[in-house]
């Protein structure tokens, strides 16, 4: 039996992998000359392998897209697998603070190095720079024609990862399979004339970002940049709102809350009993609430607190100021800046037309789909890896159970 696997990414050699062995020739397909780019890149080059294992009720949460077809995929094989897969191949793997998994060496060569160990292991022949120009079916299988050369396979994997456009959908057209137009997901947001921008380097640990006017909401660290406000609030947001925000041209008023355990009547109450036990600390210097002092300082002269006010004397008026800057700063978004590398999308082959049981096809028989090429995307701490980890790995297992 011959499979395609076409795409060289995670999701790609986790189908490849799990596909081979005896009576079955597997040949992966990458167009480019760089075999698993997204992991090379991921969490700053030490890859986000997965998340802390948790209950598949609450794994699937983490998707905007694809949490129903999810369900059924993670039965197949979780985050508790992907930990035995890894470690069960030499790579130690830790749980950071926040959940994110990563290799214990720090680096995503590692994470590289077991994957391609494996591939070589079981047999699959790999071809960069190929890409495939048209996939068309036949009666005996699949006709891949590629830039060098046509190749036959009884079995086709389709792991090419997200497109930010439409057309990079193009040699899929012959399998007549929907396709949800791309859009992007997990960006941040620009503020271009907001004067924050020139605190950039500057982040909370726990802020609460939300889009006026919507129910859109999400907790987590904030980060300043020179372009406006990222960090994983802003990212885990960006995703869940990809679709709003996108039908809205990224215009759209955040409204940031820069310590998400408070409440407004909560920041009034510290700041006035903060003002009882010392009344002549300068507010400009004597910052609160674990803000930054420098963030402080700008939340000061935005509400018109100078540098004599002390708290024991502060007026009303600048009280109730400081308090709307700590508790609903209002920034004006004007666009998105999306991580060129690892850029994730919402949209690709719809859900309504692969078993979630397989990753089949419901219109070609032994033609399978993987990762991130199908309309599903996890928020950020490992959650798309995991998604291709599982995807893949049932797409290449149903191959093998097809030949037993």
């Amino acid at each position: 039996m011959k499979v395609a696997v076409i795409g060289g990414g995670a999701a790609g050699f986790f189908a490849a992998i799990q596909a081979s062995g005896p009576e079955r020739e597997v040949t992966l397909f990458e167009k480019t000359p760089k075999l698993l780019s997204k992991v090379k890149v991921s969490g700053g080059g030490r890859c986000n392998v997965t998340h802390q294992p948790m209950e598949i009720s609450k794994l699937i949460k983490n998707y905007p897209r694809g949490e129903k077809f999810l369900k059924k995929v993670f039965h197949h094989f979780s985050i508790q697998d992907t930990f035995e897969w890894f470690e069960s191949r030499g790579v130690s793997l830790k749980i950071e603070s926040d959940g994110r998994v990563f290799p214990v060496s720090d680096s995503s060569e590692t994470i590289m190095d077991c994957l391609q160990r494996e591939a070589e292991k079981s047999g699959v022949k790999i071809l960069v720079s190929t890409g495939i120009k048209e996939l068309n079916p036949t009666a005996s299988g699949y006709e891949l024609i590629t830039e060098k050369g046509v190749f036959r396979a009884d079995a086709v994997v389709i792991s090419t990862g997200g497109h930010p456009k439409s057309e990079g959908y193009f040699f899929l057209k012959s399998l007549n399979h929907n396709i949800v137009d791309p859009i992007p997901s997990l960006f941040t947001f620009n503020t271009p004339e907001e004067p924050i921008r020139d605190l950039m380097g500057i982040s909370v640990p726990e802020g609460l970002v939300k889009i006026e006017g919507t129910k859109l909401n999400y907790r987590g660290p904030i980060l300043i940049t020179h372009w406006g406000i990222s960090g994983p609030a802003v990212l885990k947001l960006s995703a869940f709102g990809a679709e709003w925000l996108h039908e809205h041209q990224y215009q759209a008023k955040a409204i940031v809350n820069w310590n998400a355990a408070l409440g407004e009547n909560d920041y009034i109450d510290q700041l006035t009993n903060y003002g009882k036990v010392h009344p002549n600390r300068k507010v400009h210097s004597h910052p609160l609430f674990n803000i930054p002092s420098r963030l402080w300082e700008h939340f000061c002269e935005r509400s018109g607190i100078v540098d004599g006010n002390v708290y024991g004397n502060l007026p009303k008026k600048l009280l109730n100021r400081l308090v709307q800057n700590l508790f609903c700063y209002i920034l004006q978004v004007k666009g998105k800046t999306t991580f060129k590398e690892e850029f994730v999308t919402a949209g690709g082959i719809s859900l309504d037309e692969v078993d979630p049981e397989t990753m089949q096809s419901k219109f070609h028989p032994k033609l399978y789909f993987a990762g991130e090429v199908l309309n599903i995307d996890g928020i950020t701490g490992g959650f798309n890896f995991q998604a291709a980890w599982s995807t893949g790995f049932l797409a290449g297992k149903s191959i093998k159970e097809t030949t037993l």
